[in-house]
């Protein structure tokens, strides 16, 4: 099966290393152009600089700080005001990590900030191209933590969980309009996020980087974490044509880590 996105527009969060980046990078492989999203703009200058353009994508990028919602609305605003998007992928950074008893009422609010607000507004904004062309794709960046919360991640697994539900509602909304709205669940793949989540644990527990990681694999059923590029294949699917009749879906990619239905 051969997908190819030539002609559309996407928008992706948090894309200058990780997960985003991988997911980018993918759906430029396939013809999209992509227009990225990070804090750094000596990384995303790279990125734009290696992606390719042989079948006549545009590539573009914007500098925003998730954390920063007032900043974060002003340009994603502008933006939308000379440019239209068929393909979004919502992805932020995470909220700092910590248990519920380690959390006042401020860092749900910024986690909320950060994890929904930026989401619904900017899925409003590119919600207008996708009604009037009656083609959309909304993917949502979540967790398998909406199912079985880590105790370590109480903001993340708060929060991600409304954006999943929030999905599946805007996926009954927009479905006449031939938009399809997915969340993708997940689960440890080899990232920044995944390195820095480690070293906390470790200096907690007393044991070593290596010793978090070995432990890891060994939940997870293929007995390895995740490769991005892999994560960046199932958005590209989810993203094409061939997945239209799939929407509402809460996808967990975390080889077979979720105990759970």
């Amino acid at each position: 099966m051969n997908i190819s996105l030539k002609g559309k527009n996407a928008l992706i969060g948090g894309s200058s290393r990780g997960i985003g980046k991988a997911i980018a990078e993918q759906l430029a492989e396939s013809g999209a152009s992509v227009t990225l999203m990070s804090r750094s703009e000596e990384k995303l200058q790279k990125i734009i600089a290696d992606l390719p353009t042989d079948q006549g994508q545009n590539h573009g990028y914007l500098v925003v700080d998730f954390t920063d919602f007032q900043s974060y609305s002003k340009t994603i605003y502008s933006f939308f005001e000379n440019n239209h998007v068929d393909i979004l992928i919502n992805n932020t950074q995470g909220p700092e990590a910590g248990g519920a008893l380690e959390k006042d009422i401020s860092d749900y609010q910024e986690a909320f900030d950060l994890l929904f607000k930026t989401v619904v507004y900017t899925t409003e904004l590119a919600l207008k191209h996708m009604k009037a062309n009656t083609w959309g794709r909304i993917i949502n960046v979540a967790s398998v933590s909406v199912k079985e919360p880590l105790s370590y991640l109480a903001l993340s697994n708060t929060i991600r969980a409304a954006v999943v539900t929030w999905g599946k509602s805007l996926a009954n909304d927009v479905g006449p309009f031939q938009i399809t709205v997915n969340s993708i669940l997940t689960g440890y793949f080899n990232t920044e996020r995944i390195e820095q989540l480690n070293a906390k644990k470790a200096e907690q527990l007393g044991i070593s980087e290596d010793d978090i990681l070995a432990d890891m694999e060994a939940k997870v059923p293929v007995r390895r974490i995740g490769d991005p590029k892999e994560y960046g294949y199932l958005v590209t699917f989810l993203a094409s044509d061939n997945a239209a009749y799939i929407t509402g879906t809460q996808i967990p990619i975390d080889g077979g880590l979720l105990k759970s239905l």
